[in-house]
């Protein structure tokens, strides 16, 4: 009986970090769906304001846990363009959480995706040190569509973050001020096999996971360096 329990522990312990890899990849996947979806919508992310950002973060299907004042949770992936003054083509993505109660009202009973746009190196710096709190360490504004996108210019405003919305199919601009993220240490560990923070796998040139791979590829295919 103990060389059986002792074989079931083995197993177990093989094959926990495959589930939490496809946990990962899955997680991946369901990123690049949304940005394809966001940058395809007529009120969702412009390229005009894409082409000026220096990182993307996106939160899919993030799901209200409570009810009325309750939290909200999601786990999504963070991808920054290469070079020191992030203005080149996209890297390796470094998983984050999202997690704050007040945006667990904005949600109501249906999953929503987030897409947070990074603005300025200010912003990234921020996200890449550590946890990050939307409207007191970064300063946060609902992302522009339509005619307001258009003439945007990054450089003139005081948002470090953009924030956009999908919810029932519908993107919009949101405000997620208050929402806190940080990075997602044991989902960094499952993509690549060892600990790494988010500064390591962004400025370290950690090479793309396949998993990760449509997903910079289209970041790279749509905007393949910053203006």
């Amino acid at each position: 009986m103990g060389r059986k329990f002792v074989v079931l522990a083995v197993f177990l312990a093989a094959a926990f970090p495959l589930v939490a890899q496809r946990k990962e990849d899955e997680r991946l996947a369901n990123s690049a769906t949304v940005l394809q979806d966001i940058l395809s919508g007529d009120r969702g992310l412009p390229k005009s304001i894409l082409d000026q950002a220096d990182c993307v973060l996106i939160f899919p299907s993030v799901k209200k846990v409570a009810i009325g004042f309750g939290g909200s949770y999601g786990r999504g992936a963070l991808v920054c363009r290469h070079g020191a003054a992030m203005n080149g083509g996209w890297g390796a993505p470094a998983m984050y959480a999202l997690d704050q109660g007040s945006i667990g009202m904005q949600l109501g009973s249906t999953a929503t995706d987030f897409v947070l746009v990074v603005m300025n190196q200010k912003g990234a710096d921020q996200i890449l040190n550590g946890k990050t709190k939307l409207g007191s360490n970064a300063a946060a504004a609902a992302g522009p569509t339509g005619a307001q996108a258009t003439s945007y210019n990054a450089g003139a405003m005081n948002a470090d973050v953009l924030t956009y919305s999908r919810s029932k199919g519908l993107f919009a601009g949101v405000s997620l001020e208050g929402a806190s993220m940080d990075t997602d240490k044991d989902a960094n560990k499952a993509l690549y096999g060892k600990d790494l923070d988010a500064k390591e796998i962004v400025e370290g040139g950690q090479a793309v996971v396949p998993a990760a791979k449509s997903l910079v590829d289209l970041l790279d295919k749509v905007s393949p360096t910053r203006k």
